[in-house]
């Protein structure tokens, strides 16, 4: 019989979906049973599944969700939504801890942060970024969201002594993702949208050829970015659950290396033919640290360069998995 209930907010996103499907599979979480928040979504029947609707938002709702919970996956968020984005991101936060740190049966709360908090590219960052720097978000409501959700957890920590701990990922890819983030049409995943680049007539052109789009930095340099594949996330979620050292702990989970844009493009072109051009930006490369997470967890990321490219790149979608973005941004 199980005796561990964990909520995981935002329950039906990427990284939601995995980490249930993670979870319920692996052995060593027999006797957790997941208690899925839903908003605009619903995860199958399962035996060990409890769907709950509504948002965050919502006092009343975080308390009935909590009922019996032992753990927290708190993953629920918007982008650039200034009318919701406050009253999930603070809001539903605050919420949570509350019903946490008063819970009779309240282990470890989990939270996915972001490295938008930290600027992302937006700000040039001349050393690696260790979970010690500053947080400095760059312009927008999501980005702020990010810095507050962050120190908020933080303060739980002094406050009440909670028990938790911060994964800060940067962008999330799966399946396709890392393909459509580089694509010059209206598909594109996420920024730079890179049709906005070029006029009309060649961002076509570029989009019948395949190029690629390698992005430079004001030096006409090739920019490094950070990811984190899906897999790569969960896995450090399910280290991270019960895991003495994650106490009240923040951790940079991305891969080992960021992505160059350079090494990425000559890689595709040597291995897929497709044709790259390079696309001066306002953007500077960045290199989160993941040393503190492998270290202290023993996690240690799968993906690489070259199997990020390929995974994306050799992803074939089938007709009831369509590409669809559920927020904005």
């Amino acid at each position: 019989m199980s005796n561990n209930i964990i909520l995981v907010t935002g329950a039906t996103g990427k990284v939601g979906q995995t980490f249930i499907n993670r979870l319920l599979t692996d052995s060593k979480f027999n006797s957790f049973t997941v208690r899925a928040l839903c908003h605009n979504r619903e995860l199958p029947p399962h035996p060990r599944i409890q769907n709950i609707h509504g948002s965050i938002e919502h006092r009343d709702l975080v308390e009935k969700a909590m009922d019996g919970v032992t753990h927290v996956l708190h993953l629920a968020t918007v982008k650039e939504t200034p009318e919701q984005i406050m009253d999930v991101a603070v809001k539903g936060l605050f919420w949570l801890l509350e019903a946490c740190r008063t819970s009779k049966t309240f282990k470890q709360f989990i939270m996915v942060g972001g490295d938008a908090g930290m600027g992302h590219f937006v700000y040039p960052h001349p050393i690696p970024v260790t979970e010690t720097q500053k947080h400095s978000a760059y312009p927008g409501c999501y980005a702020l969201s990010k810095v507050l959700e962050e120190v908020m957890l933080e303060q739980y920590y002094i406050q009440y002594n909670l028990n938790g701990c911060c994964l800060r990922a940067p962008w999330i890819m799966e399946k396709d993702d890392f393909k459509y983030q580089l694509s010059f049409g209206e598909d594109v995943f996420g920024g730079p949208r890179w049709r906005e680049f070029v006029d009309e007539k060649t961002a076509a052109d570029y989009v019948r050829a395949q190029t690629i789009p390698i992005m430079l930095n004001l030096e006409a340099v090739p920019v490094k970015r950070n990811f984190i594949h899906v897999d790569d996330l969960v896995s450090a979620i399910l280290v991270a659950i019960d895991h003495p050292k994650a106490r009240q702990q923040l951790f940079n989970i991305c891969t080992d290396e960021p992505v160059d844009y350079g090494e990425m493009g000559k890689y595709l072109h040597e291995t897929r033919g497709f044709p790259t051009v390079e696309i001066k930006t306002e953007f500077h490369s960045t290199w989160l640290d993941n040393t503190k997470a492998k270290f202290l967890l023993g996690w240690r990321p799968e993906y690489d360069l070259k199997k990020m490219i390929d995974s994306a790149f050799d992803y074939v979608r089938i007709e009831d998995d369509p590409r669809k973005v559920w927020y904005p941004g």
